[in-house]
């Protein structure tokens, strides 16, 4: 099986599964005939850039970056839940997340490409967010703060 079918495979199993470990992930493509290695489903993942975040339901799961978005209706559940705090200073807006949220958070502004956003460092669990002025930083805030329900 090419990289590229074996990636869309994972991809679909991802939307049809819960994902906690890449040992779950290689026993289901081995239900589906695809013998792989853990190297090689290591190397998938971050060619597709999962991540390993909190579902809605509160399990530990790889999720698709590329589907993380603020405003689509299944991601704002958990989100909600992965953003503790959201403020900022100047140019700079800090949100506060969970332990291991804040990369999939960081992962989710970087899709929108909202244009006050410059760009985003993302660390264990909190998000820096450089705006290029202290009223889009604060546009930022109020968006985020609508979008989460705060």
């Amino acid at each position: 099986m090419k990289s590229s079918e074996r990636r869309a495979l994972i991809l679909q199993l991802l939307d049809e599964n819960v994902i906690e470990t890449q040992e779950s992930l290689l026993s289901l493509l081995k239900a589906k005939g695809v013998e792989t290695t853990q190297a090689t489903v290591s190397r998938d993942i971050k060619k597709l850039n999962l991540i390993k975040s909190i579902d809605s339901q509160g399990k530990h799961r790889y999720l698709s970056a590329s589907g993380t978005r603020l405003h689509d209706k299944d991601s704002s559940s958990w989100l909600r839940s992965a953003i503790k705090s959201v403020d900022y200073s100047l140019n700079n807006v800090v949100i506060h997340c969970g332990t291991g949220m804040a990369q999939a958070v960081g992962a989710g502004l970087d899709q929108m490409e909202l244009d006050q956003v410059l760009g985003c460092i993302a660390g264990d669990d909190t998000v820096l967010v450089v705006t290029r002025s202290s009223a889009e930083s604060e546009q930022l805030l109020k968006y985020l703060n609508h979008n989460i329900g705060r």
